[in-house]
Formats: C-alpha cells, sequence, structure tokens
C-alpha cells in the first residue's frame, strides 16, 4: 500500500525584509508544485507570515495569480499573531485561527503523518 504524501507548509516570514518576501515565494512555489504532483497540501500562516495575508490577497498584488491558485489549501492565518502583527483588521478571506491559547494547532497534522515544512 502506498503511503500519502502530506506537507503542512507553515509560513513565517514577514514582510520587513526582501529575504522574507523570497521565502514566501519559496513556500507558495513549493505548496504549487507538490499540489500538482498529487501530494496533500495544507497551508498556515503563522507569526511574522500573517502579515503576508492582506497583501496576497488583494487582487492585483505580486502573489495574488499564485495565491488565488492555492487557496484552497490554506487552512488559515494564526489570530493571536495577526493582532500582534497588527494584520487582524485586514485578514477578510481568511480564517483565522486560534484553538491552542490563541495560536493554531498543529496536534492533527502531526497525529495525521503530516510532514511540516517552515519558511
Amino acid at each position: 500500500m502506498k503511503k500519502e504524501n502530506k506537507t503542512l507548509i507553515i509560513i513565517l516570514a514577514g514582510k520587513e525584509t526582501h529575504e522574507g518576501m523570497g521565502r514566501l515565494a519559496n513556500a507558495l512555489v513549493m505548496a504549487k508544485e507538490l499540489h500538482e504532483a498529487g501530494h496533500t497540501v495544507k497551508i498556515v500562516f503563522d507569526g511574522a507570515g500573517t502579515e503576508w495575508v492582506p497583501e496576497i490577497t488583494k487582487e492585483g498584488s505580486h502573489f495574488y495569480k499564485i495565491y488565488n491558485e492555492l487557496q484552497d489549501l490554506v487552512v488559515g492565518a494564526c489570530d493571536f499573531c495577526a493582532s500582534a502583527f497588527k494584520a487582524k483588521e485586514n485578514i477578510k478571506d481568511v480564517k483565522l485561527l486560534s484553538e491552542v491559547m490563541g495560536h493554531p494547532s498543529f496536534k492533527g497534522y502531526v497525529e495525521e503523518g503530516y510532514m511540516m515544512v517552515t519558511f
């Protein structure tokens, strides 16, 4: 029996540096590649990565096209971190996750055998 390939991509990179933009781009490209190859892929924005959500969900932004292709893979964004990084009020179309002390829960993904990759 073939093992199912499952990956959870956690985007932590913020917007303050050019390097952060590169990490976001790499995360989205990896998600697209794996998804197109038939893997199960989920994406969570956490920490400073929540700053990207208002930008990439806006039509016309640099990352909108690839985000639009992948939006069904996005589980959500950390509620606590979105507040801490002052992004929460601008997050409209992505679910805010707050299962564990205001943060997303990753326990279920671990138990389901997801490989976790952070960017």
